[in-house]
């Protein structure tokens, strides 16, 4: 008798350290929100585009890596994103103008590119058997979400060492690092006989001409735009429309005592809460309808954030709105990477995650820039917010008609 195939394999685990070490770094911006627009007298709007194009530099890159791991080898475009993140790190670090940051932060995002979800998520998913490969997805997700636990209490511990410029030097040391780890990620070709003869080309032009892909693509917007603007945003405005915290409470006896330090922790228990909501993500999908699930948790995901921005901002709050918005943060990238696979096969999986990724990274980049924009205007976050709930429910609605069966597979001619 067979045995089955194991879930923790050395592409899975080398995949989850990737991703958790990018995580980490990229999820950290936030933190520096404040620092630098205090040390230069910049606008919030001015370093918040610079995340914004950070963004956008990613969903761009995700399918041109994609495309570059599918022709000379995972490992090889994983080593280019991780120099090309490394390099607008330290370049970062001498910016002195917002047109300098702006400019460098398109390194970084396509760095995060080649060391992010959409190579790492396709090889690991070549890597696990059928049986596996729900959960094998939903596990390095999950492996993100452990980054962005750490990634912010870490960056607020060294800015209190440090200046900002230094910091940055040592993530970028650290990032160089992942080069290490590479030689175990080794995947065997896990794609039939038709897949392999059918063609890049072949395979887009069936996927554009796809309904279910466009719709997948649109939906994948609001949750760009959501985590985007809070991860960018979201220590700022703890920091300044939070509640005091009350000495003697559970909180200020935690040293935590301020609502900048606050802030940071809050990006923390998103992470934490997501990788349990991830990974039931990933059981779910195995089990139930991908696109059900993904119409629930944006409906969820609309629903607290209505609730949170209607109700008084307290330290409680906002425990409770990151526990929440945490279960249902990256809950949505195993259920939408694995209902690509599912319809359109895993030879190019890389590729037409990439572009429905795009997508993903278009609604960061509106996300993050519409906050520091309306945040300049109007002095607080309340419209992007709301616009950010509008965009949820539009999500919801739009998985709805996807039809979630595999297209016939057709040899390249």
């Amino acid at each position: 008798m067979d045995r089955p195939a194991p879930l923790f394999t050395p592409v899975l685990l080398v995949g989850c350290l990737i991703i958790m070490v990018s995580f980490a770094v990229r999820a950290s911006f936030g933190v520096f929100q404040i620092p630098i627009a205090e040390d230069f007298g910049w606008l919030r709007s001015e370093f918040s585009l610079a995340i914004a194009i950070q963004n956008l530099a990613w969903g761009i890159g995700q399918p041109i890596f994609g495309a570059i791991a599918e022709k000379i080898g995972d490992r090889k475009a994983i080593i280019i994103g991780a120099v090309i993140y490394a390099a607008g790190l330290v370049l970062s670090s001498g910016a002195t103008t917002p047109f300098e940051m702006q400019s460098y932060e398109w390194l970084v995002g396509f760095g995060v590119a080649g060391t992010g979800f959409g190579v790492v998520l396709a090889v690991v998913g070549r890597a696990s058997s059928d049986e596996n490969r729900s959960m094998s997805l939903a596990i390095v997700t999950a492996a993100g979400s452990a980054g962005q636990i750490f990634g912010a209490p870490t960056a607020e511990y060294l800015l209190g060492l440090m200046p900002w410029q230094s910091v940055f030097l040592v993530f970028a040391g650290v990032v160089l690092a992942l080069i290490l780890s590479l030689p175990l990620m080794r995947a065997p070709v896990s794609a039939g006989k038709a897949e392999l003869e059918e063609s890049m080309g072949a395979i887009l032009k069936k996927a554009f001409r796809d309904p279910s892909y466009t719709l997948i693509f649109l939906g994948f917007f609001s949750c760009g735009y959501q985590l985007a603007f809070v991860t960018a945003h979201f220590p700022a405005f703890v920091t300044e429309m939070c509640g005091p915290i009350m000495p003697g409470g559970m909180l200020h006896g935690l040293g935590i005592t301020t609502t900048s330090a606050l802030g940071a922790v809050s990006i923390s228990l998103i992470g934490l809460a997501n990788v349990g909501g991830t990974l039931l993500a990933g059981w779910a999908g195995k089990h139930y309808s991908k696109k059900y699930l993904l119409a629930g948790i944006y409906t969820a995901r609309t629903i607290v954030a209505g609730a949170f921005i209607l109700l008084p901002i307290t330290p409680l709050s906002v425990i409770i709105f990151s526990v929440a918005m945490g279960s249902l943060w990256l809950a949505t990238v195993p259920l939408t990477s694995g209902l690509v696979a599912h319809i359109y096969g895993l030879r190019y999986m890389g590729t037409l995650y990439g572009i429905v990724f795009l997508s993903h990274q278009i609604g960061g980049f509106l996300g993050v820039w519409l906050g520091g924009r309306m945040y300049d205007i109007y002095g607080d976050y309340t419209m992007v917010w709301w616009i950010g709930v509008g965009v949820g429910a539009f999500s919801a609605i739009v998985h709805l008609p996807v039809r979630e069966r595999p297209l016939p597979v057709a040899p390249a001619v």
